[in-house]
């Protein structure tokens, strides 16, 4: 297994983002901030961490949480068993369970429901609090599919 140590030299991705590139995903899968990862290149049994939990607001009406640890499985385009993540539709928290990428598009399963939405929104990395309007001005905006599809 890999463990993301600075003071540890070795060769390959220095960090979690660096790992998401190179399964051809986008960094913006994960908030700004991880503080290490491990990789167990066999099995693609994958763990981010962060030094706290993290929440911020999507314009769409999303609401996403991340937990201090998220784990899953990482292949080629593809983020299974996730857990420590989760979305907010409504009134109600969805564990999202997997991240698909379909060409530019990029599929949420929440387990009852699923929802593609453009590569184009994530390759910014947002930050906890304010997502990607920390300035004023949102850099992407994400339609609310999710709603229509529950």
């Amino acid at each position: 297994m890999l463990n993301n140590n600075p003071s540890a030299a070795r060769d390959g991705p220095s960090s979690a983002y660096e790992i998401l590139k190179s399964y051809d995903l986008p960094v913006g899968l994960l908030p700004k901030g991880s503080t290490g990862y491990d990789l167990d290149e066999k099995t693609g049994k994958f763990s981010a961490y962060f030094n706290e939990s993290c929440s911020f607001s999507l314009e769409g009406g999303y609401k996403l949480k991340y937990n201090s640890k998220i784990n899953g499985y990482i292949s080629k385009g593809r983020l299974s068993k996730l857990s420590g993540v989760s979305v907010k539709v409504l009134f109600l928290w969805f564990n999202i369970a997997e991240v698909t990428r379909n060409g530019d598009d990029l599929e949420f399963s929440v387990g009852i429901a699923s929802a593609d939405f453009s590569i184009d929104n994530f390759y910014i990395i947002p930050q906890c609090g304010c997502g990607l309007n920390c300035d004023g001005e949102t850099k992407k905006s994400i339609r609310s599919p999710f709603v229509s599809s529950i």
